[in-house]
């Protein structure tokens, strides 16, 4: 697994925002889909295109287009659903699946609730989409959902990482197929499995409480 912390003004700027517990969630839904545009654009840099020729007002030139068969995006419900729109704004041709996973509060451990994905992922790129990194368990069971269907690249989405979720996921996925884009490198998880100083739980952020 390769890990990437985003190391930009404008990014730590929106970071200090959301982070705010005073940011209420209509701000904090438009700073989300602002963050997950910036880091999809260096989440994106090894897409795979191929050549494609077009003709400008003066000549011929050879360009590139997005290769076959197209990325998927996988946003994990439902926090994951706060960051498609931004995700979608520069991969607006890109194909969505879903997949739901909440966190058992007293074990911590991954539970899966619902599932919407292509049969066979084969050759393609996928992009999971979660906001917080915190266990590691919702992630590592997306990607091994993908990889199990045949998914050759992988490439996670999140805004905020703890070093424990980190560290699962450089022992789950030990190759380089696995890479983790995030906007913040955390201290570390709390008592209650919350990342500190994190930004709360971001489900609710996003959507308010609902039981």
């Amino acid at each position: 697994m390769q890990l990437h912390v985003a190391n930009h003004p404008l990014i730590d700027h929106k970071m200090t925002k959301l982070r705010d517990e005073r940011t209420e969630s209509p701000l904090f839904r438009e700073l989300v889909a602002e963050l997950v545009n910036l880091l999809t654009y260096e989440a994106t840099r090894d897409l795979r295109v191929e050549p494609v020729e077009v003709t400008t007002p003066v000549r011929t030139a050879v360009g590139s287009h997005v290769a076959e068969p197209m990325p998927l995006a996988v946003p994990i419900i439902r926090a994951g659903l706060g960051m498609l729109d931004g995700f979608l704004k520069l991969m607006p041709y890109c194909e969505v699946g879903f997949v739901g996973i909440r966190r058992n509060e007293q074990t911590f451990e991954p539970e899966t609730y619902a599932k919407r994905l292509p049969d066979d992922l084969a050759d393609r790129q996928c992009f999971a989409l979660d906001p917080m990194l915190a266990t590691g368990g919702s992630l590592a069971a997306t990607v091994q959902f993908l990889l199990d269907a045949g998914a050759t690249e992988v490439t996670a989405i999140c805004l905020v990482a703890a070093p424990e979720g980190v560290r699962l996921m450089e022992e789950r996925f030990p190759g380089g197929n696995v890479r983790v884009h995030v906007a913040a490198l955390d201290e570390g998880l709390n008592e209650h499995g919350y990342i500190v100083p994190g930004l709360g739980d971001a489900g609710d952020r996003l959507y308010g409480i609902a039981d």
